[in-house]
């Protein structure tokens, strides 16, 4: 009796220590898994960093003209031509819709301020700035210090502006920025880019700039839809806010497949990366890849 006494204690000893074993197996394993959490899986992505280089539209617009344009003086939609004064050279055929006769909204605008705009050069957002907006309280709600001087509250793009530094980082960041007819970027407004029907024979909105607006969707010319793929991608994969929308998403993929990238938009990148220390990454390993990535006017 007296050794089975003895035989049960040691048995009891082995459950607890096979007991304590587990425990400390699992409390090992709850540790590495715990320590390399932040490791991405296939399918998250893996923060990439984006415009730290200036807060200011202003600057950057200079920098833009003066350090990225100075030698491709040209608007991304029409080509049309422009100085260092931001004077527009108009493009043979091109033409102003009368805007009481669109299929799509206009903001407020006379037709005398309109074709001012046409004279001049602006800079436009391709991922339009209200996109990636309305993602910040500031512009969606306000906040306690936009007022003005008149007491009255106000929110939206001066407000996200004034009070939030991540939102200034993403509204002069240079990859976004392109030069633009100022009355084709005030009528481009914040619609989406879309692939419209050849069957609807819609017709281009400027003459010979090949440009489409219906329903508050464009399309732009062949020749620029993989550099505006490249570019939304390139804001979505920066900067988290913003995400792209379907099925615009798979419009832009094809493009970005279908029209390859050109000299110029490797040279702009390169050039950006220079001034505003990041890199489109995806985009540099393709230039760098076929050997465009390189000022090669310099």
């Amino acid at each position: 009796m007296q050794f089975l006494f003895y035989d049960k204690l040691r048995n009891v000893g082995r459950m607890q220590m096979k007991k304590i074993e587990l425990v400390f197996v699992y409390c090992l394993v709850a540790v590495f898994v715990s320590a390399f959490s932040w490791w991405p899986s296939a399918t998250e992505q893996t923060p990439v960093h984006g415009n730290r280089y200036s807060q200011s539209f202003y600057a950057v617009k200079q920098e833009m003209l003066g350090k990225i344009y100075y030698d491709h003086q040209r608007t991304l939609y029409c080509n049309a031509e422009f100085n260092g004064r931001k004077q527009i050279k108009k493009p043979k055929g091109f033409r102003l819709p009368n805007i009481r006769n669109v299929d799509f909204k206009v903001y407020d605008i006379s037709e005398e301020e309109l074709q001012n705009k046409a004279t001049r050069m602006e800079w436009e957002h391709i991922v339009p700035a209200e996109n990636f907006g309305r993602t910040f309280t500031e512009w969606s709600k306000g906040h306690a210090n936009c007022v003005s001087n008149k007491g009255k509250r106000f929110k939206g793009r001066s407000c996200a502006v004034q009070e939030s530094e991540e939102f200034r980082y993403m509204y002069t960041d240079m990859y976004n920025l392109y030069p633009s007819i100022g009355a084709v970027n005030y009528l481009r407004a914040n619609f989406n880019f879309t692939q419209f029907n050849p069957n609807d024979n819609i017709k281009n909105l400027f003459g010979s700039c090949k440009l489409k607006i219906y329903h508050n969707k464009v399309e732009p010319a062949d020749a620029v839809k993989g550099f505006i793929a490249r570019t939304y991608f390139y804001m979505e994969r920066t900067y988290s806010r913003y995400k792209i929308g379907e099925p615009m998403r798979g419009i832009l993929r094809n493009w970005d497949k279908i029209y390859p990238i050109t000299d110029w938009e490797c040279r702009r990148a390169y050039r950006i990366e220079k001034v505003q220390g990041n890199a489109n990454e995806d985009l540099k390993k393709k230039c760098t890849d076929m050997g465009l990535y390189k000022d090669s006017n310099r």
